[in-house]
């Protein structure tokens, strides 16, 4: 076993180009039934939410996954790909109850000209919110313990949260897929796998039945289970650090947490800096502020709940920010990690930002997900809303719309008289 470091060593964001603005959807669900307006619209104040991003009518979970990979493989042309060890995926949007997703990207990526070997590892993990954050635990564990020096694995988080409509969970929807080169010696961030601070509960606050294609969730409930996991792992996490909870707070640069709405991250953090830092609101405010917090919680009002993602597109926008910021003196910077997953478990972790960052961070062009956005009419909205289609009527339609796919697009191609998913690269 190495006693290298362990951690991300770039990573590249994959949101769908469809928007739904929710004042629009709110206007169009009011019209439906006058009784839901006042509570849509505390539901959009109370959560910050203002648009939500959602996958075209040729794409799934594992096409978003796929995309995702490819950038970071086109980042990162020259990895050395023979070395590569694993390739998971995060997730809890399966397409299928046996074959991971992270198999179908595999060939997807193949399939695009990339030279990902046969000999590797290829695996899903299913925990909610936090399949990723385990595949990436795990990952690098499985790196460490290797004899052999340079190999690589990639971790994907994908997913898309689907909610029923007509409700106040609808407005949080979302979708999307962030994909990392996780490496020893990392360039981008460098993360303390050993002194991970967990809390597990058998909980219902959330969950989605094998016969249901949209998630059944307590919102109150879920985001008490959010706070309670969290006081209980961070003291874990302190406790095996040997860290004093003020202390580990006080050293914090950055604080990244999961995301299921954009005030929850907001609420969480002020509520742990409360307890433990005795500060009134408009000190904690303070502090948030002069570390950045806001740039990394921003994306997810306009994107919507990316599940396993979440908490990596917080990361990614708010590495930008610092690096935009501070420079150089990004690096070292401390980082804080939670990540939620309901039903429920919870992990807290320490990370550093590692010296390559500012190289890897230069390169990475976030703000074209917004250049890329486009509200689409809400009949597209709704034909997507009830996916999935049988089929035959799905392998017409796409047969139909495979000339409009854009070039560079991984798209779910057939599907086959025995149900098997087909997918291709135009």
């Amino acid at each position: 076993m190495t006693d290298s470091a362990v951690g991300i060593g770039d990573l590249a964001v994959y949101i769908p180009e469809p928007c739904m603005k929710l004042d629009t959807l709110v206007e169009y669900r009011v019209n439906g039934d006058a009784k839901m307006e006042r509570r849509l619209r505390r539901a959009v104040e109370s959560t910050g939410q203002r648009s939500m991003r959602y996958p075209q009518i040729w794409q799934d979970n594992a096409t978003l996954a796929a995309q995702a990979g490819h950038s970071l493989l086109e980042q990162n042309r020259e990895l050395d790909l023979s070395k590569l060890r694993y390739l998971a995926v995060g997730t809890e949007t399966s397409v299928d109850l046996s074959k991971p997703v992270a198999a179908y990207v595999e060939g997807m990526l193949q399939n695009a000209g990339h030279a990902v070997p046969d000999s590797i590892s290829t695996f899903q993990v299913q925990h909610a919110c936090a399949g990723g954050t385990i595949s990436i635990m795990s990952v690098g564990a499985l790196l460490r313990a290797s004899a052999r020096q340079g190999e690589t694995g990639i971790v994907i988080c994908s997913d898309i949260a689907r909610y029923e409509t007509a409700t106040t969970a609808e407005i949080t929807q979302g979708a999307g897929a962030v994909a990392m080169l996780i490496e020893t010696n990392p360039r981008l961030v460098e993360l303390d796998i050993s002194t991970q601070g967990y809390c597990s509960r058998d909980v219902d606050d959330f969950f989605r039945p094998l016969d249901s294609v949209t998630a059944k969730v307590k919102g109150g409930y879920s985001v008490q289970c959010y706070h309670e996991s969290l006081d209980v792992a961070f003291r874990d996490h302190c406790e095996r650090t040997g860290e004093e909870p003020r202390e580990a707070l006080e050293n914090t640069d950055m604080f990244v947490l999961h995301i299921p709405f954009h005030k929850m991250a907001w609420i969480a953090v002020h509520r742990l800096l409360s307890e433990h830092l005795q500060l009134p609101p408009e000190k904690i405010d303070a502090f948030l502020r002069e570390r950045g917090f806001h740039a990394g919680t921003e994306p997810a009002a306009h994107i919507g709940n990316i599940y396993s993602g979440a908490a990596y597109l917080s990361l990614a926008f708010y590495l930008k920010d610092r690096f935009e910021t501070l420079g150089d003196e990004i690096v070292g910077k401390r980082i804080l990690l939670a990540s939620y997953g309901s039903g429920n478990t919870m992990s807290v972790m320490r990370g550093r930002v590692a010296a390559g960052a500012p190289e890897v961070i230069k390169n990475w062009d976030l703000n074209s997900l917004w250049n890329r956005s486009c509200e689409e009419s809400f009949d597209t909205y709704e034909r997507w809303i009830e996916a999935p289609m049988k089929r035959e009527s799905y392998n017409s339609i796409v047969s139909q719309e495979s000339e409009n796919i854009p070039s560079g697009s991984f798209y779910l191609s057939g599907i086959r008289e025995d149900g098997y998913r087909e997918y291709a690269f135009k």
